[in-house]
């Protein structure tokens, strides 16, 4: 008699991109609460984070002890950042900044987006996209679209929720039409 194959569950690390976090995202204080969430998923094994060098660089630019303890334990890219020359930079300078970066906070912010589009990441930003600051990077997010995804904090945790909600309604089907038991994560993320 043949026996039908055990059927496996999805894993509990989602499968999307690794989530690339903005400088303005460190968290040092723990006091944003989508970055605290992110932050929970990611020691759970739910998601992934890094950081591009560029932003790794400016968050411990300031010489805030607290700050660079808490950068000092996301890991980041260590390629060199997109050259100025480059036409990846050019593209994003024009998106961000039509009438060219003026400083280098405004070529920063220019070289982590590149950063994140390079390694198909998702970039979670708190850069722009308010009433208080209209542009930035999220209030020109729809210029990048072709590039990368870029969201808000809230907007990942969103994003997130949802992927995790899939995953278990898959997991919860599975089980129920080929047996098995869930994980004991399923329903808790």
């Amino acid at each position: 008699m043949k026996q039908t194959p055990a059927i496996k569950m999805e894993r509990r690390l989602l499968y999307i991109p690794v989530l690339h976090i903005d400088t303005n995202l460190i968290n040092a204080r723990q006091k944003l609460v989508a970055v605290n969430q992110l932050e929970k998923w990611y020691e759970d094994g739910v998601i992934l984070i890094n950081m591009s060098a560029t932003a790794h660089g400016e968050a411990q630019a300031d010489g805030n002890a607290s700050r660079t303890r808490k950068v000092n334990q996301n890991i980041f890219t260590a390629t060199p950042p997109v050259d100025t020359s480059e036409p990846l930079f050019q593209k994003v300078e024009n998106a961000l900044f039509p009438n060219g970066a003026c400083d280098e906070n405004q070529r920063n912010d220019v070289r982590i987006v590149c950063e994140a589009a390079k390694y198909a990441a998702i970039l979670v930003t708190g850069d722009g996209g308010s009433k208080s600051q209209p542009g930035g990077i999220l209030g020109n997010r729809h210029k990048l679209k072709y590039l990368l995804q870029v969201l808000s904090p809230d907007g990942a945790v969103d994003f997130v929720c949802q992927k995790i909600r899939e995953r278990d309604e898959n997991n919860v089907r599975m089980a129920s039409k080929f047996g098995g038991e869930l994980p004991p994560w399923a329903g808790h993320d």
